[in-house]
């Protein structure tokens, strides 16, 4: 085994302890980009400590975006988290309206196995995590399941045998399968933190394999959607061949399996090197998203339209903020950003994590948890709260039932400011639902707000609120529907009601359909995934925070952002280097 290779140590640790696997990759980044992020780029993207803004938001509620899918705000779950189906955490997810939920978890689930509930290699499964309990929990909180099959270690047969359990035994009707987890991971490309016993770990295989798969898993259920493993654009190694490859990951697999699969699989981990850098990352979404649509119009031909888009995987991990509040203002822009370009579902990292090195981040301690509920571990002598606590990402999580439910039509909405974010959404019940998210994390920000294709009543307005330190979100009675003051820090949707004036013809009309633009050029390090972590012992599923030379991801800028040396960081981008990264295991189990 070289230095290069995956190292697990996965044993049970007391109740309160983090546990975590140590993994090393080796991944492509521009080292002159790390210049230009620690120098202009990050003054650049540095939010005002000025005066409060004074920011013109518009909501064109007459303009759909697409209907917020059942399956949209997502969760991970894993088999070695002890405490997946605490009866608490089901109430707390359920509450927080998450309707989907994954199984069995990230890299482990190219070496679990789901019939004996075992798994290959250095992980663990705990007791009380096998599918049925998975299952049983995902009742409870009215999610529906997306479950990634072995791919790594296990085989087409193994994942038929599971479709036939779960939907001809069982009933269960899980409906989206992902073939492998990180499958790129595999080494193919240098570095290695994904199982795959594979002789043949080429994307040609992958793709090869994965028609097989589909095959076996949809002669036993017809109705079962096959999604395939793509690298996110911008993010390592997309973009990279190996030699004696004709392309990439990405153009070699959809190339052999595009007009044969249901979705294609982003995880999505921008690289933030402050959190007004993490903040601005949402608008990149647009532009990853045209990214992949331009590989599926290229060789999905017809079928490319009924192909969906499903970011399993994504949160603040490469960032400084984890459990603090930028990371819950990130949560729901994220969440939307991805819907609004017609993702089908978006699954946080994670349920529950563990505690890394705790930090200070503007003012509030940040445990460096990727979990959106306590575990209630400690870590250099400072403690959690009590276990399912919720972090303020669970409560940016939450904030979105506030916002919008399964059926809704999102409508379009812009800022003329960037520390500003505005979503809006049209109610089943003909109300207008607008989240404003105040950026900015000392000053509170004046909107004037105006609209067409809606006119909501006039007096005050009901708002729903989530602001630094709180614990709970706030509803109260405040401003107007054309005026707010947005706290710091803060995110705040106002629920809307139609004056009289409103009548049912002002029904939103489809936005344009966007066309596949060409490929966005890809720069080593703007994105990364759950491998990219740091050195032995550190927090889990945290990404490398000590190396800077991931970049601003250079995908899908809005024009409302300016960012400094953009030229530079693209053109520099091809001279890069191989650095070291550890990969961490990604959660805190008890006994």
């Amino acid at each position: 085994m070289s230095p290069d290779d995956p190292t697990t140590t996965e044993q049970p640790m007391p109740r309160g302890r983090t546990h975590r696997r140590n993994r090393t990759r080796r991944r492509m980044v521009a080292g002159a980009v790390a210049a230009l992020v620690a120098g202009a780029g990050a003054g650049a993207l540095a939010l005002s400590a000025g005066a409060a803004p004074a920011v013109d938001i518009t909501v064109d509620a007459g303009t759909s975006l697409g209907t917020v899918p059942s399956t949209g705000v997502g969760l991970n779950t894993a088999v070695y988290d002890t405490y997946m189906n605490d009866p608490s955490a089901a109430s707390l997810m359920k509450a927080a309206g998450v309707r989907q939920l994954r199984f069995p978890g990230g890299s482990v689930a190219d070496a679990y196995h789901w019939k004996t509930h075992t798994v290959t290699g250095g992980s663990w499964a705990a007791p009380g995590t096998d599918f049925d309990h998975f299952m049983a929990t995902a009742k409870k909180v009215g999610a529906q399941p997306i479950i990634t099959a072995n791919y790594g270690s296990g085989t087409p047969q193994e994942a038929a045998g599971w479709v036939k359990y779960a939907n001809i035994d069982k009933h269960y009707g899980v409906k989206y399968w992902e073939i492998g987890n990180e499958v790129s991971g595999n080494g193919y490309y240098g570095s290695k933190w994904e199982v795959d016993n594979h002789a043949d770990k080429s994307p040609r295989e992958y793709a090869k394999n994965l028609l097989a798969y589909a095959k076996a898993m949809k002669a036993v259920d017809p109705k079962v959607k096959i999604g395939a493993v793509l690298n996110t654009p911008g993010s390592w190694p997309d973009g990279v061949k190996a030699a004696g490859d004709d392309a990439d990951w990405n153009h070699t697999v959809l190339s052999i399996a595009g007009k044969s699969i249901d979705f294609v699989i982003i995880h999505w981990y921008p690289n933030g090197a402050g959190t007004a850098d993490i903040l601005k990352t949402p608008a990149q979404i647009a532009g990853t998203t045209s990214a992949v649509r331009s590989l599926l119009h290229t060789y999905a031909g017809p079928h490319a339209a009924s192909v969906k888009i499903a970011v399993t995987e994504t949160s603040s991990a490469m960032s400084p903020a984890q459990t603090s509040q930028a990371a819950a203002l990130f949560a729901p822009d994220t969440y939307m950003s991805w819907l609004e370009q017609g993702a089908v579902n978006v699954d946080w990292w994670d349920l529950h994590n563990g505690p890394g090195k705790p930090t200070t981040v503007n003012g509030e301690t940040d445990y460096q948890d990727g979990g959106v509920l306590s575990v209630g571990g400690c870590s250099g002598g400072t403690c959690e709260p009590a276990r399912e606590t919720p972090f303020p990402t669970y409560w940016g999580i939450r904030s979105l039932t506030s916002l919008a439910q399964p059926g809704d039509t999102m409508v379009k909405a812009s800022s003329a400011n960037p520390s500003v974010a505005v979503h809006a959404v049209r109610s089943s019940n003909g109300g207008l639902n607008v989240m404003l998210i105040n950026k900015n994390p000392q000053n509170a920000a004046q909107v004037s707000l105006s609209y067409t294709g809606y006119t909501p009543a006039r007096g005050t307005v009901r708002t729903v609120s989530y602001t630094k330190g709180g614990t709970a979100l706030t509803t109260a009675t405040r401003g107007t529907a054309a005026a707010q003051t947005l706290p710091p820090y803060s995110i705040t949707t106002l629920q809307l009601k139609p004056s009289s004036a409103t009548t049912r013809t002002d029904t939103p009309s489809p936005a344009p359909t966007p066309t596949a633009a060409a490929p966005v050029a890809s720069a080593s390090g703007t994105n990364g995934t759950r491998a990219q972590a740091t050195a032995a012992g550190a927090p889990l599923g945290r990404p490398d925070r000590s190396n800077t030379a991931g970049g601003l991801a250079s995908t899908g800028m809005s024009n409302a952002v300016t960012y400094s040396a953009v030229g530079g960081l693209l053109a520099l981008a091809a001279g890069s280097v191989l650095v070291l990264r550890v990969r961490r295991s990604r959660t805190s189990r008890g006994r």
